[in-house]
């Protein structure tokens, strides 16, 4: 556990409390004081962790490319399965056969930022997934829209639009409503649910494995004021560990649900509906 979140439950009520929960559950995800600033520009924590993420993976592929040996090491193994993995399984089957390469590089990137920066949230030391600060999720989901849009008008003009508006495949008398239903879903809401559906679940992950495992180390050290009382911090602590394991299918589920769901958007842009 992090400095952070003991204090944001050091004032728990051992003696009148279940479980140990912060005031102010934010006081587990703002890192708001800089460790420097360079000008206007402050370099907060979460800051840092962005820029740690880019690096790692920016070096996961760097090492596991950069040479095509006749018996590749274990780590190029690893990373060739990655791409591998997201090229055919993602990309091709998504996207198709003849488009879907030309996006592998993006999918592939975003896959594996997401995957570090969710994975911090298990990391010793660290205990912060960057995707639980709403920015880092959206930002990922804007360049994700402004991609699909593109590639829609560019692939089928103006019919990505007015088909959008105006879908023929259904009665002319609900056109109007379900175009619009589309048209606010498509260009207004797909890149805010494609972002939220990963913040919340990062924030609901962090928060449990944060008041829990918290609660158990207060709980267990406060043995000698509440005596067999203690013992709710010993389950507590077994739950957060429960969910620790848990949470590793999450942390890398959710890295595949964006990148899937990304595919999915950039294919309905590049393959006209019928």
């Amino acid at each position: 556990m992090t400095d952070q979140t003991i204090l944001a439950v050091e004032a728990c009520d051992v003696q009148n409390e279940v479980i140990c929960a912060p005031g102010n559950v934010l006081e587990l995800f703002e890192f708001t004081d800089p460790i420097f600033s360079i000008g206007a520009f402050d370099f907060t924590r979460t800051v840092f962790l962005t820029f740690l993420a880019m690096i790692l993976v920016i070096a996961f592929f760097y090492f596991g490319l950069r040479r095509q040996e006749l018996i590749p090491s274990k780590f190029a193994i690893i990373v060739e399965g990655v791409v591998g993995f997201v090229r055919d399984d993602v990309a091709k089957d998504i996207i198709g056969h003849e488009d879907g390469p030309k996006y592998t590089p993006y999918l592939v990137s975003l896959f594996m930022f997401i995957l570090v920066a969710n994975a911090f949230k298990l990391t010793p030391f660290i205990n912060f997934p960057l995707t639980s600060r709403m920015a880092i999720p959206l930002f990922l989901s804007l360049v994700t829209y402004v991609i699909f849009v593109i590639v829609g008008f560019r692939k089928q003009g103006i019919h990505f639009l007015t088909d959008t508006i105006w879908p023929k495949a259904v009665p002319i008398g609900l056109r109007w409503l379900v175009g619009l239903i589309e048209l606010v879903s498509v260009f207004v809401l797909r890149p805010i649910t494609l972002a939220v559906r990963l913040f919340a679940n990062m924030v609901a992950g962090h928060l449990m494995l944060a008041l829990l495992l918290a609660s158990g180390v207060i709980f267990v050290q406060n043995v000698g004021e509440i005596g067999i009382r203690s013992g709710i911090g010993l389950v507590w602590f077994a739950f957060g560990l429960a969910i620790w394991v848990f949470e590793v299918v999450v942390v890398v589920l959710q890295a595949y649900i964006f990148t899937l769901l990304t595919a999915v958007y950039i294919q309905t842009s590049v393959h006209s509906a019928h």
